[in-house]
């Protein structure tokens, strides 16, 4: 099963991002969901990297297994989850 976060609609506006973001990352955790893609679209890429700077966070880092920025599609990322 796979969950998906459309930024598309919360785009400029930061707290709701953070907000969004830490929300999918912890109901993939409760859920037991291997695999969660978010879409920041493609754009000028400021709002793929605030993606990417949150990922790397310690704490929510320490929630999935790794990420992969997809290579058909620059608008989009893969988070990865451990097997549980």
């Amino acid at each position: 099963m796979k969950l998906t976060l459309d930024l598309h609609d919360i785009y400029n506006r930061g707290g709701d991002i953070d907000t969004a973001l830490r929300g999918i990352i912890d109901e993939a955790v409760e859920k037991k969901i291997k695999l969660v893609e978010i879409i920041p679209g493609k754009g000028s890429g400021q709002l793929k990297k605030r993606v990417l700077r949150f990922l790397d966070q310690k704490d929510i880092k320490a929630k999935y297994h790794r990420v992969e920025k997809d290579s058909h599609n620059f608008g989009r990322i893969f988070v990865h989850f451990h097997p549980k």
